[in-house]
């Protein structure tokens, strides 16, 4: 009786381990499926674990699970979309050593014409600084005048003074003259500036407003001297100015509401 107790027992015991064995054969099958299902895993050789509990397993499978979520979907074309970023890349690449390039040989013209420009705006300056000390000494009957450079290290930039020092006067700044004398001055450099680089034309427009008749006599001895290179039309109310020009323009108006241009050639006239 006792050896059947025990047979009994036994076979229970035999049947909870079978059932529990049956159990484990389905999880483990459960486990292959979801292996090649989830990750595509065919070959189960060499496939180890260092778990030391299911556990322990799922809180490492559930933190893998969140990592993938957060690497997104898989791009199954990311393979050729870096081949073409790369190929994108090096073209890229490519084009901005040439526009370095570009950028540098650039860099070397604008230096040269920098470098060219500024010898011939100092050997322009200095052309028309000197005419301007004769046209000044001219048009005032003596005293001195100057142009200085406020910055002489960059000529590109620089501004320009003029200096003048009219008969009976100390040397001064244009700004510090009588409204005369700025205009007599003024009038010497635009003057200098046609003698050394003539125009074909030339307006003036009521220039010898503000001067006395022995100025313009002196101005017009100068345009004179100038309008062998340059064609000069003066608006001007002064008679002196008016008898010393080649052809006189005049608007008269006979009638009310009409004008009528008027032409005298003054040197037909004296050569007749």
């Amino acid at each position: 009786r006792a050896a059947r107790e025990a047979l009994e027992a036994s076979k229970t015991q035999l049947y909870n381990v079978e059932l529990r064995l049956s159990r484990l054969d389905a999880d483990w099958e459960g486990l292959l499926k979801r292996l090649q299902r989830d990750f595509g895993v065919e070959d189960r050789q060499g496939l180890h674990s260092t778990l030391s509990s299911r556990t322990q397993g799922e809180e490492r499978l559930s933190r893998l699970q969140e990592e993938l979520l957060e690497l997104g979907p898989v791009r199954v074309g990311a393979l050729q979309e870096l081949e073409r970023l790369n190929q994108r890349i090096d073209f890229l690449r490519k084009q901005e050593a040439d526009v370095v390039l570009s950028c540098q040989s650039l860099e070397e013209i604008i230096q040269e014409i920098d470098k060219l420009m500024a010898k011939r705006f100092v050997d322009s300056f200095e052309e028309v600084r000197r005419a301007f000390q004769r046209m000044f000494h001219e048009l005032f009957g003596g005293g001195e005048a100057e142009l200085l450079l406020s910055d002489p290290d960059n000529p590109l930039t620089t501004g320009i003074e003029i200096m003048a020092q009219p008969p009976g006067k100390k040397l001064q700044n244009i700004s510090l003259l009588s409204g005369g004398e700025k205009a007599l001055t003024a009038i010497a450099l635009l003057c200098a500036t046609l003698e050394v680089k003539p125009t074909p034309f030339c307006l003036l427009d009521e220039i010898d407003a503000s001067l006395d008749d022995a100025n313009i006599r002196r101005f017009m001895r100068v345009i004179s001297r100038l309008a062998q290179n340059t064609q000069f039309i003066i608006i001007t109310h002064s008679k002196e100015t008016m008898l010393a020009v080649d052809t006189l323009y005049g608007v008269t108006m006979p009638e009310q509401g009409v004008s009528q241009l008027i032409a005298v050639e003054l040197t037909d006239e004296e050569d007749q």
